[in-house]
């Protein structure tokens, strides 16, 4: 054999050396493992090529023979670890997608400051961490101010405060969507962070996003936003 080993690769990477039938098969059928395992395969068959057509008199380096073999088999398992890991998450999201459907029906706290009013009634959950004065401020859909009051609230979670639709003028609001907006000082008159969830029946769940939709009220949320159930 007396072909050099450049003349050699550029014969298989024309299509005119003809290779053994194993390696030809075995490039076609990973045709469809992505980019890196079809470069796995042209390197071997290269490497082949160079085998059959190298010089006897200087042959190839064995070191750099073994450090090519090393890294192209770590790349071949690379991509079987990347095919284990969309298994993974494919059984995650039938999981998520599973425990959203046994939410339906239930009735759930989640983090949000706008609730539905129904039959005149709206209720937020107020978490306080200190004892303070609490002015609250609801507006409607339209963003306009409809009720403002401001309370002594003890501290602790879940304080629930309820609006039965009745503006500052005694006006009967209608029912629909209402946003609660929550400031707070304590005694000394430093700003207090309130934060503020929504209590609502789980209506239904969409499937189609990943992670699964929760329905409440009409608004969406995650199951990761589910602060509890109540019975």
């Amino acid at each position: 054999m007396t072909t050099s080993v450049g003349s050699a690769v550029q014969q298989v990477v024309s299509g005119t050396t003809q290779l053994p039938a194993s390696s030809s098969s075995s490039s076609s059928t990973s045709g469809s493992d992505g980019t890196l395992a079809g470069n796995f395969q042209t390197f071997l068959t290269l490497l082949t090529t160079q085998l059959q057509n190298q010089n006897p008199l200087d042959p190839l380096d064995t070191n750099q023979f073994t450090q090519q073999l090393v890294q192209f088999a770590g790349v071949e398992q690379q991509l079987k670890t990347n095919d284990q890991l969309s298994s993974l998450v494919s059984l995650q999201q039938t999981t998520q997608a599973t425990q959203a459907l046994d939410f339906v029906g239930k009735k759930a706290v989640v983090d949000g400051s706008t609730a539905t009013m129904t039959n005149a009634a709206a209720a937020w959950q107020l978490s306080v961490p200190t004892a303070s004065t609490v002015t609250i401020n609801i507006a409607n859909s339209t963003g306009q101010n409809v009720f403002s009051g401001s309370y002594g609230v003890n501290a602790g979670d879940n304080q629930v405060f309820s609006w039965n639709g009745l503006g500052n003028d005694g006006t009967q609001w209608p029912d629909g969507k209402y946003t609660l907006t929550a400031t707070a000082a304590d005694s000394a008159g430093n700003p207090v962070t309130v934060s503020t969830q929504i209590q609502g029946t789980i209506n239904s769940v969409d499937l189609t996003q990943s992670p699964p939709l929760l329905s409440i009220g009409g608004d969406s949320y995650t199951i990761s936003q589910i602060k509890s159930i109540v019975n």
